[in-house]
């Protein structure tokens, strides 16, 4: 299971969010199904029905910055009934396939959202962008400098790929972003422990992503 610590709020807006009209999304209708919902929260619910409910937040998580608010509101019942969206997704982890690999990937992109205000860890990517602007796994997706919005950006950019179903694309980004800030923390000069432990996470984060999406 992936490290769950200080990886803030999963679910607000990432970077770049606004940069883009969606063209694809889930019905405007879509939502949750109520039943399932009460079931889970009075306890009541059977252990397939509750992995068809984990499947069905899977499938709305990538929507919930493009579809109605009463939508996304739908999961409030859940998520405070667990405790907190870190809860959530430690409870989505525990149902294989979909939401499985869906809670590992919102859980990198939590801590992209957060090293991104790490000024040591964007010191050791500026070095790594020194050696290699553009790896070629990541052609395409970052930004031309390397500042704040850097890694917030690949966070945005593997969510808009959920979005848009596009869930290989979506996982091959993830491991790749992953892999590439691992490698930057081991090759880094005089790494602080911030980075070393960046470094370490990110091989966490590599594996058990790349386990997720194997048995997806």
């Amino acid at each position: 299971m992936p490290l769950l610590k200080s990886v803030g709020e999963l679910l607000r807006r990432r970077h770049g969010s606004s940069s883009r009209d969606r063209q694809e999304a889930l019905p405007d209708g879509f939502t949750l199904d109520s039943a399932k919902v009460s079931g889970f929260t009075a306890g009541t619910l059977s252990a397939e029905d509750e992995a068809s409910l984990a499947d069905e937040i899977a499938r709305l998580l990538p929507h919930h910055w493009d579809l109605p608010t009463k939508s996304v509101e739908a999961l409030t019942p859940v998520v405070d009934h667990l405790g907190g969206q870190q809860q959530l997704m430690a409870w989505l982890d525990r149902h294989p396939g979909r939401p499985r690999l869906i809670a590992r990937i919102y859980v990198l992109l939590g801590h992209l959202d957060q090293y991104s205000e790490d000024p040591a860890v964007l010191d050791a990517v500026r070095q790594a962008r020194a050696q290699d602007p553009f790896p070629v796994a990541l052609r395409g997706y970052l930004t031309p400098e390397t500042n704040a919005e850097t890694l917030g950006s690949l966070a945005f950019r593997v969510e808009e790929l959920l979005g848009d179903d596009r869930v290989d694309d979506a996982v091959a980004l993830s491991l790749a972003t992953a892999d590439w800030l691992r490698g930057a923390a081991e090759n880094a000069e005089s790494p602080s422990a911030d980075v070393r432990e960046m470094g370490e996470l990110m091989g966490h984060m590599h594996r058990d992503i790349g386990e997720a999406a194997a048995r997806a």
